[in-house]
């Protein structure tokens, strides 16, 4: 369930990580007060991370996006499952290693930086192990000879398992679906560096420092089950992928510490609902849910609607077994939280 900070809660963190989409832009373009309030936390003298899935740019490409929409970066700020991916390799294999590449540039950067050796799939045969990571002209016969050599025994390293990708034509297939064509062609299961597992997270923290972490994401399934991965707490803000149908659902490792409905939510405090019977209560709100169907009345703040109805839809769940019918539910102010101009 919800965690209560009593306070404002950034004060209570020394190191905020930040996903990239949907919580500082969406597309090409900032999210509503997003510059502002990330300069507000540096200001604060927190250390601030900017952390993505996404292997095919380099942190000084992503530095220079950020900047393009007014958030002020310098590439040591940013931590990108690729890095992740090629730590653990060298790691495992050591200096010097030769590694099959199949991605893009942001992924070859990574392994040069880490003193790994990335060559083609056709010269697999003198490398110790696969990686892979989102490249747009990555070819499907350079596919078809890594798959092969997986399944000979390489081990394989994925960048990350995301089965969407975000464009400016809607969602479309990302690398978890180039993941899963090999994995299952190979029967073999890769190893994962990009949230929600262990090593990006681990990265993040090593390369940008602090010791009271704090995972600010959009998405249940990568950065808040990434931060449960690693044991820090998270703030889910509504500014991107996930709304009620998926709040409501989400099971236990998906669950965000804290939930606001933007970034203005790390300068504020956090109450917990009371709990009433089945139901919720916080400033104004309760929700229950009524054979099966969520129902909440009053009025109050946005942010403690969606505490009372998270709290009401969670212990439905756990209870039943079964999410909250909520196609009915319209949640107070806009649909969704705006890109700035």
């Amino acid at each position: 369930m919800l965690q209560e900070s009593p306070g404002v809660l950034l004060e209570a963190h020394d190191l905020v990580m930040f996903d990239l989409d949907g919580v500082v832009y969406v597309g090409g373009q900032a999210v509503a007060g997003a510059p502002q309030r990330i300069e507000r936390a540096r200001a604060g003298g927190r250390h601030v991370a900017f952390v993505t899935n996404n292997a095919s740019r380099t942190p000084d490409e992503v530095a220079v996006k950020l900047a393009g929409v007014g958030v002020a970066a310098d590439p040591s700020d940013v931590v990108t499952s690729a890095q992740a991916a090629a730590r653990l390799l060298r790691k495992q294999h050591g200096t010097g290693a030769r590694v099959v590449l199949l991605g893009g540039k942001g992924l070859e950067a990574a392994l040069v930086d880490e003193g790994l050796e990335p060559v083609s799939p056709s010269a697999g045969d003198s490398a110790v192990a696969v990686v892979s990571g989102y490249g747009k002209d990555v070819r499907w016969r350079e596919i078809m000879r890594a798959a092969v050599l997986v399944r000979d025994g390489l081990p394989y390293v994925a960048s990350n398992a995301d089965l969407t990708i975000p464009t400016a034509y809607g969602l479309a297939p990302g690398h978890g679906v180039l993941v899963r064509t090999i994995s299952e062609f190979a029967g073999v299961a890769p190893t994962v560096a990009g949230k929600p597992e262990r090593p990006l997270m681990e990265e993040t923290i090593r390369r940008v420092g602090g010791s009271t972490p704090l995972m600010v994401g959009d998405r249940l399934d990568t950065d808040i089950e990434g931060a449960h991965s690693v044991g820090v707490p998270s703030i889910l803000v509504l500014t991107g992928v996930t709304w009620l149908e998926e709040l409501v659902s989400a099971p236990p490792e998906m669950r965000p510490s804290y939930i606001s409905p933007d970034l203005e939510g790390l300068f504020e405090a956090h109450p917990v609902p009371e709990t009433v019977g089945g139901g919720a209560r916080l400033g104004g709100w309760q929700a229950d849910v009524v054979d099966g169907r969520l129902e909440v009345r009053g009025e109050g703040e946005v942010a403690d609607w969606w505490r009372v109805t998270a709290t009401a839809c969670w212990s439905h769940l756990d209870r039943t077994g079964g999410p909250a019918d909520v196609s009915d539910v319209v949640p107070p102010g806009p649909d969704r939280t705006t890109l700035s101009e």
